[in-house]
C-alpha cells in the first residue's frame, strides 16, 4: 500500500467511527496498524476506536505506541496523552493515570480538558488538595459565569491554600 492509499484508507476509518460505524473502523484500523506498526497516526486512531467501544484496556499499547512514535500533530499528541491518562483511571491504575496526564499538562499548560482529567486522577490517588486546586484555578480563569468572574481573585488566592484562615 502506497502513501495515498494509506492516507485514503485511514480517512475512511475515521469518518466510519464518526458516523458511528465503531466495530467497523475499528477492525479497518487493526488492519492498517498491522501493515503500518509504526505508524503513530494510525496507532493514535485505533486507540480512539478502542475506546469508544470500551475496550479501554485494548486500547493502551495502541496510544502508548502512538505517543512513542513520531508524526503526531500537536491536536492529536494532547488528545492521545488525555485519551491515555483516562484510559488508565478507567482501569483503576490511577498512578500510571496522574503520571500520563501531568506530563500532557506539563506539555500543554493551558488544556482545560488534561487539567480536569488529571483532578480527577488526583482525586482518586487521594490527592484531594491539588485537585481542588486545579479545578478551582480552571474555574477562575474559563468561567464566564459573572458572579464567578467577580469573584475570580478571591478563588485564585484560597485555591492556592484551601486551609488558609484569619
Amino acid at each position: 500500500m502506497n502513501d495515498h492509499d494509506r492516507d485514503s484508507s485511514l480517512a475512511a476509518a475515521v469518518r466510519l467511527r464518526t458516523e458511528g460505524h465503531q466495530e467497523e473502523a475499528r477492525q479497518r484500523l487493526l488492519a492498517l496498524s498491522a501493515e503500518f506498526p509504526a505508524d503513530a497516526e494510525i496507532a493514535y486512531q485505533a486507540a480512539w476506536a478502542h475506546d469508544v467501544l470500551g475496550l479501554e484496556a485494548e486500547a493502551v499499547p495502541f496510544y502508548e505506541r502512538g505517543l512513542g512514535g513520531t508524526g503526531l500533530s500537536e491536536e492529536d499528541r494532547r488528545g492521545a496523552l488525555l485519551g491515555l491518562g483516562s484510559t488508565h483511571r478507567v482501569l483503576g491504575q490511577y498512578e500510571k493515570a496522574v503520571e500520563v496526564l501531568r506530563g500532557g499538562v506539563e506539555q500543554f499548560p493551558d488544556d482545560g480538558a488534561l487539567r480536569t482529567f488529571l483532578a480527577m486522577a488526583l482525586f482518586n490517588t487521594g490527592e484531594h488538595h491539588e485537585a481542588m486546586r486545579l479545578l478551582l484555578e480552571l474555574l477562575a480563569t474559563s468561567s464566564t459565569d459573572p458572579q464567578v468572574r467577580q469573584y475570580r481573585a478571591a478563588i485564585e488566592h484560597y485555591a492556592r491554600d484551601l486551609h488558609e484562615t484569619v
